[in-house]
């Protein structure tokens, strides 16, 4: 069953443009009088284009986009409730206009040998790996034997995937449900997140609760929280490194995010996968 909060993104997202605004600014914790300050556009106006009874020119629509700090994805949404061309392109990932970032991702992701690297898109989806990565995954699974997309949050919940290998399980479950939420691109949660949050909510023992904040998550001699794996009797700790692209003008350049697994501790540092 989806929340009010569920109904008013989706509601959102797909609805009129006052629907769009009102969401937006409330979700920001804004008011009238403060958005409209940061737009540069007057209260009453503000109120007139919210309640319908004005209809915002295309800069104005991209003044309150960039000030409600929506993404490129959204405020192209935005402009088309507006009756507005889209601002931002959306590429394919195999587009020759990304082929400088997909030259920097891979560089990135050769750099960070012998440790394993992934570029996902905003649904968690593996786009790119450096070699590592799939080393290090057909040490406790086949890759080529799953079926579908290569999606990271899949993998890490599945029976039949690397759940069974990692030790500190239901706390990096935990910790994984609640970035889903806490990293969605804008704080927005679309339908194709929520079907994916739905898809792993249906695996054996996961809570509903688990999307809700645990202070438990953090271990008290850690800074950050590792995932831990078994390989062969010996437990190797790995924590995260999430970058993304600054100053994106592509909705695609915006939603992918580099993921870097680092070693927690020297043991691990000082394992080696073959």
């Amino acid at each position: 069953m989806k929340t009010t909060n569920e109904h008013l993104l989706l509601r959102a997202t797909n609805g009129p443009l006052r629907e769009i605004l009102r969401h937006w600014r409330r979700a920001r914790g804004q008011s009238q009088l403060e958005l409209s300050l940061s737009a540069g556009v007057s209260q009453r106006h503000l109120s007139f284009i919210e309640s319908g009874r004005s209809q915002p020119s295309r800069q104005m629509v991209l003044n309150l986009a960039q000030a409600l700090n929506m993404p490129l994805r959204e405020t192209n949404l935005f402009l088309s409730a507006a009756g507005f061309a889209s601002h931002y392109p959306e590429s394919d990932w195999a587009a020759q206009e990304l082929a400088p970032v997909r030259k920097a991702l891979e560089r990135v992701l050769r750099q960070h040998e012998p440790w394993p690297a992934v570029v996902m898109d905003r649904h968690w989806n593996v786009l790119m790996t450096n070699t590592a990565a799939p080393r290090f995954f057909n040490h406790f699974i086949d890759l080529e034997q799953r079926k579908g997309p290569r999606n990271i949050l899949h993998l890490m919940f599945d029976p039949q995937g690397l759940r069974p290998f990692i030790v500190n399980w239901e706390m990096t479950a935990k910790s994984l449900f609640q970035r889903v939420y806490r990293e969605c691109v804008g704080g927005v949660i679309d339908e194709k997140t929520r079907t994916l949050l739905r898809d792993l909510a249906s695996y054996p023992e996961i809570k509903p609760n688990w999307k809700l904040s645990d202070e438990t998550l953090q271990p008290q001699d850690l800074p950050m929280l590792p995932v831990s794996f078994m390989w062969e009797g010996s437990t190797l700790n790995y924590f995260s490194m999430v970058s993304t692209l600054g100053t994106p003008q592509c909705v695609t350049a915006q939603e992918f995010r580099i993921e870097c697994l680092f070693p927690a501790d020297e043991a691990t540092e000082h394992f080696s996968i073959p």
